[in-house]
């Protein structure tokens, strides 16, 4: 009877364990990627990380690409949806160090938030629309609203600015930049991206 409950009990923190383990794969935050592309075969593409990692991304089918072209501050108007990698300042503000503006279309699909971002330790992201835009001592100043707040962001002169266009596969070359955001990794180590960005005449800027 004893050797059954013992039994009975390690069958249930098996099955808890792997339970537990379960839940927390389904939870494991998407990994992004930034790089190089090396190789293209159709839809998988090779890949060598600003880490110096060499990559296997595979891209969902159909393959959904933009591409990500130069913009200036002009393209940047109150009700544009943008996004901002910044530094948190000590007064409160957001000095960026990249701005991307979103297509239309990304409108609703791309979460309007405030979010701590991967790019450089302490970096934040956040996707706003533009509420006000004025120029100040230190560069542009925006103040930019989202679901759940809004940030005033700081942009210096020479801060690297782009833009969402649609892309194609013609995009996905040897040598072209990427950036995938919310890639999925594979038990033989290889990643599936359900989108990817290219930069076409600049590195993407997230």
């Amino acid at each position: 009877m004893q050797t059954m409950t013992r039994c009975t009990l390690s069958l249930a923190a098996v099955s808890l364990l792997m339970a537990t383990s379960a839940a927390w794969a389904q939870q494991a935050p998407p990994v992004r990627v930034r790089g190089e592309i090396t190789k293209v075969e159709g839809n998988v593409l090779s890949v060598k990380s600003r880490s110096g990692e060499n990559l296997t991304v595979k891209l969902a089918e159909p393959m959904r690409i933009s591409a990500m072209v130069k913009s200036s501050l002009a393209d940047i108007k109150e009700g544009t949806f943008i996004g901002v990698s910044a530094m948190p300042q000590p007064d409160g503000t957001q000095k960026a160090f990249a701005v991307h503006i979103f297509l239309d279309a990304q409108k609703g699909v791309v979460a309007d938030r405030h979010s701590e971002w991967d790019n450089r330790p302490g970096a934040t992201m956040t996707n706003a629309n533009v509420a006000t835009t004025v120029s100040g001592n230190d560069g542009q100043n925006l103040l930019v609203k989202y679901k759940d707040g809004e940030k005033k962001v700081i942009v210096p002169p020479g801060t690297p600015i782009a833009k969402y266009v649609p892309g194609s596969a013609a995009d996905l070359k040897t040598g072209a930049k990427i950036f995938v955001g919310a890639a999925k990794k594979e038990a033989d180590g290889s990643l599936t991206a359900p989108n990817v960005a290219v930069g076409r005449d600049i590195d993407p800027p997230q």
